[in-house]
């Protein structure tokens, strides 16, 4: 059974493209029709790659890999950012940090340097330096909260993108698919859906699509991350089931040495 179906996201406004001079050739297998100028996309395709995104991703998260969230346009920001806060994964809803990929050992230093001004303020460092380098570091240290704060705990690369607006992201798309990182995205009738690995024909500037879309993602990431807390915890009983029989096959056999 399907995460989603016509109904759903035909109500939250998915089907609505852009205008018809702004058509991209690549989304011509996944536009329904022309309505006014406006091209209208085809529900039942954004179902059946919805699935298939959604179960792909879930695999991901059962594997215990991480997914980064990409959202920079203002309608979908907020949107992204709860969504990935939700399910402890990394996102960026500010200005896409070129090289965060590419050249993700540099960004990592950029995160450490926070750690070091944290330090500072912690141990006293801070207090002992005058107060215009103490303004000039908590400036920094603002600044880099603002761009990779939300990718602190990010220690190694994602395993997979997803974005929204492939358009507006299309640094962190090129970035991606140089270094052969799977990508999920929602991609409106003005985009190449050939650009990414799990395209999702659907609108990109609306919010209550967005939130539609994520909704369903959402909910599959987290069914890999539950399914994933479930194998974990019956592999430690199986490994303490295993160290019990052990001992207590060791007792007996202590005991008939007797």
């Amino acid at each position: 059974m399907s995460r989603t179906n016509f109904k759903e996201l035909l109500e939250a406004g998915v089907h609505f493209g852009h205008l018809k001079k702004k058509w991209n050739p690549g989304m011509t297998p996944y536009v329904f029709m022309e309505r006014n100028g406006i091209h209208i996309i085809d529900l039942n395709k954004t179902v059946s790659m919805l699935e298939v995104a959604a179960s792909a991703m879930k695999q991901i998260a059962k594997s215990g890999r991480s997914i980064l969230f990409i959202a920079t346009k203002k309608q979908a920001k907020n949107i992204i950012a709860e969504s990935a806060q939700s399910l402890n994964m990394p996102y960026i809803t500010e200005r896409w940090p070129g090289g965060l990929l590419t050249n993700f050992s540099t960004i990592r230093k950029s995160i450490k340097k926070m750690d070091v001004i944290d330090k500072m303020s912690s141990d006293g460092t801070l207090a002992t330096l005058s107060k215009r380098e103490r303004l000039q570091i908590s400036r920094t240290r603002e600044k880099l909260e603002k761009n990779l704060g939300s990718i602190a705990s990010m220690n190694r690369m994602p395993s997979a993108i997803f974005i929204v607006d492939i358009n507006k992201e299309h640094i962190a798309v090129a970035e991606a698919a140089k270094l052969g990182i799977p990508t999920f995205a929602m991609v409106d009738t003005n985009s190449d859906p050939n650009q990414v690995s799990y395209p999702i024909p659907a609108n990109d500037d609306s919010s209550k699509s967005i939130s539609k879309i994520m909704e369903v993602v959402s909910e599959a990431v987290k069914e890999g991350l539950t399914d994933r807390e479930h194998a974990n915890a019956e592999k430690a009983k199986e490994k303490a089931d295993k160290k019990a029989a052990e001992a207590k096959k060791e007792e007996s056999t202590t005991e008939k040495n007797k």
